[in-house]
């Protein structure tokens, strides 16, 4: 008769180390509340008496910028409301009752917009082709007007820094424009203030506190399910980057808010047609004769 294996459970953890990983998340929450905190204040996004819409996906970055915003509200010396809004695009499968229960045991305001959106993508778009596009059209549209309805004054989306260096790329390989995401900007529709508290947190500390707080989750089966996106690449040359020169990725992004438009070629942000010397010292003069501070740099 053979033996039999009885399994043995894995040792519990020590008590040091579970002291440490709560210390840990204890770090990481502080951080991240210190950085949007930040980025609401350096763009003024949230204003006294302010009726905020937290667009909820289920993805984890928005579920972040919910937390994120109530920790705010408890703290802010500023008085806003919150409202949470998802639009349920009838994909196949979806739970419907996942975000509806989520959001009533932490007792925040909500409401779910059902629009089948999702019928819409599938017919219109071959298959194999990119979604993005059209679907956030739709997306973008109903989510306006339900802004309206609601009497919301700002809507707020879960895109973080890595989602702005991203566009910030794609505009530049391939839309041959200098571009990215603003913290806060107008709506094309020009009735709605779009804000970005996340704008400065980075996208892995973002996963780590989805995982923390052990959000529930919910993929998309839209964009979330298609390959080799054209965002994909760009997301994986960035991390190459910072995985084989730590400190690039943040070097980039302050780049964007250091911009001196008399040293780019745009002719709508400086005046060449009437530039003259006037005999004055210029800090953002021309340096000609300088060495090229790309020269310089260590040999990849």
């Amino acid at each position: 008769m053979s033996a039999v294996e009885i399994p043995v459970a894995p040792p519990a953890p020590s008590r040091r180390r579970v002291e440490r990983d709560a210390r840990e998340r204890r770090k990481l929450e502080k951080r991240l509340v210190r950085l949007t905190a930040q980025a609401i204040t350096d763009y003024a996004m949230i204003e006294p008496g302010d009726r905020v819409m937290v667009c909820l996906s289920g993805g984890k970055d928005s579920y972040g910028l919910l937390e994120m915003l109530r920790i705010l509200q408890a703290r802010a010396p500023v008085a806003f409301d919150l409202v949470a809004v998802n639009l349920d695009q009838k994909q196949p499968g979806f739970p419907a009752h996942v975000l509806p229960d989520y959001l009533r045991g932490l007792d925040v305001p909500f409401h779910i917009e059902t629009q089948d959106t999702y019928s819409i993508v599938q017919r219109l778009i071959p298959e194999g082709k990119t979604m993005c596009s059209l679907c956030s059209r739709l997306r973008r549209g109903v989510l306006y007007r339900v802004a309206t309805e609601l009497g919301a004054t700002k809507i707020a989306l879960g895109h973080h820094r890595d989602d702005i260096l991203g566009t910030f790329f794609l505009n530049l390989f391939y839309g041959g424009r200098i571009k990215a995401m603003p913290p806060k900007l107008v709506s094309d529709d020009g009735r709605h203030v779009v804000i970005r508290p996340l704008a400065y947190v980075p996208e892995d500390d973002l996963a780590r506190y989805a995982q923390d707080r052990q959000f529930p989750i919910i993929p998309c089966n839209l964009c979330g399910s298609q390959e080799n996106l054209q965002r994909k690449q760009v997301k994986n040359m960035v991390a190459e980057w910072e995985r084989r020169f730590p400190g690039r990725t943040e070097n980039v992004f302050r780049a964007l808010a250091r911009v001196t438009p008399s040293h780019l070629m745009d002719r709508t942000l400086f005046d060449f047609m009437t530039l003259q010397a006037d005999g004055r010292s210029n800090p953002d003069g021309d340096i000609a004769f300088d060495d090229d501070p790309g020269a310089c740099a260590p040999a990849e």
